[in-house]
């Protein structure tokens, strides 16, 4: 049996502490050891979680520890996952039961697939990429490293996401279409053409916010 420690304790981690009793493996392949986060007080008036045990940077893996990571922002995830990989840890998925995986599609580690999510067929996805409840991805669609994918957003047929790419709640990629590294498709926009790498877009049609 593996021991699941949770990267984050704050909002999302509390959301996946739940999610992950609901998971596929949950109390047969593991079972929940407790959180890594810097803020040992970040579930104070939140009864009902387990432990946070350590900083991410101060923890010391133990045998059968695994992990997974809860932590919304691309950057972060990116930062604290490569600390763990570094230490020589391990990252597991969690597959919501309710979750859709068509034929010849392929998952990466470290991947989060929250309640109701479709995945069509044929479909490459990275590792470390987060789907939260309710996104729809096409078929024949590329998904990067480290992408955050917000509830109700949507990919179309034969589009891509580069690595570290956002689309907010309810964003939607048209068919055909790749979002580059480390950009982001705002709340409820639709992007009809290519989106620069490192650029955030909004609106219907998508243009490029300025700041």
């Amino acid at each position: 049996m593996k021991n699941l420690l949770i990267i984050g304790a704050r909002g999302y981690g509390r959301e996946v502490f739940n999610l992950a009793h609901q998971c596929i493996g949950y109390g047969t392949e593991f079972v929940i050891k407790g959180f890594l986060d810097d803020k040992s007080d970040a579930l104070d008036g939140y009864p009902g979680y387990g432990p946070i045990i350590d900083s991410v940077e101060a923890y010391t893996i133990q045998e059968d520890d695994v992990f997974i990571c809860a932590l919304g922002d691309v950057n972060y995830k990116k930062k604290y996952v490569e600390i763990i990989l570094a230490k020589g840890g391990t990252f597991i998925n969690l597959i919501h039961p309710t979750a859709s995986i068509g034929r010849n599609s392929s998952i990466g580690t470290g991947c989060i697939i929250s309640k109701y999510v479709s995945i069509s067929c044929d479909i490459t996805i990275g590792n470390f990429v987060t789907f939260h409840n309710l996104v729809i991805i096409g078929h024949d669609a590329q998904i990067g490293n480290f992408c955050q994918l917000n509830s109700f957003s949507f990919m179309g047929g034969f589009s891509s996401l580069g690595n570290m790419v956002t689309l907010q709640t309810r964003a939607i990629l048209c068919p055909k279409v790749t979002a580059e590294d480390n950009s982001t498709i705002g709340a409820a926009s639709v992007a009809i053409r290519r989106v620069k790498a490192g650029t955030t877009v909004y609106g219907n049609p998508a243009i490029k916010l300025e700041y």
